[in-house]
């Protein structure tokens, strides 16, 4: 449950847990490509009039294609986040503050998980660090062995070569 009501903070923190599945609405939109749900636990309390601070983790899997060889890649992610939800308009200006109005009755971490998923899930990743790509010649994986092309260098420099050859004939 990432969603309080108010009421329950009146006997001390609330501990929160949830599963948000990969088809959950509160993710849509977003370009983050998820392999596991994203399993949340956290506790929100009341530090003073109308403030409440949560403090959770998000684990999940992100899922992608490798950035030079395009071969899936699952990427483990986890989140420690950290939110204050509060009435006080001056406290707002923090990006790890979210608005309440003045008359909620309960509180939705939801958004606050959903923006750390955004920002921490990273737009490449590559299947290893050592990855040589796809040839840009011919598209063979180099991960699996050379190609046979000549290399990049050598192949702009080709048709110049044959014009000059050309030239010299003549």
């Amino acid at each position: 449950m990432l969603r309080v009501d108010l009421r329950e903070l009146a006997r001390g923190p609330v501990e929160t847990r949830c599963e948000l599945r990969q088809d959950d609405p509160a993710l849509e939109g977003t370009d983050v490509s998820l392999r596991e749900p994203v399993l949340v636990s956290g506790r929100l309390q009341s530090i003073g009039a109308a403030r409440f601070y949560w403090q959770g983790t998000a684990t999940t899997v992100i899922q992608g294609e490798c950035s030079r060889c395009l071969t899936p890649v699952s990427v483990p992610l986890s989140l420690q986040i950290g939110a204050l939800f509060t009435e006080d308009a001056e406290a707002l200006d923090d990006p790890d503050s979210y608005a309440v109005a003045p008359d909620a009755t309960d509180i939705d971490v939801t958004l606050a998980v959903r923006e750390e998923l955004v920002l921490e899930a990273p737009q490449y990743v590559v299947c290893r660090a050592d990855c040589k790509g796809l040839c840009p010649q011919c598209g063979k994986d180099l991960n699996a062995g050379p190609c046979g092309c000549a290399p990049a260098t050598e192949a702009r420099w080709q048709p110049l070569q044959a014009l000059k050859d050309m030239l010299r004939s003549h």
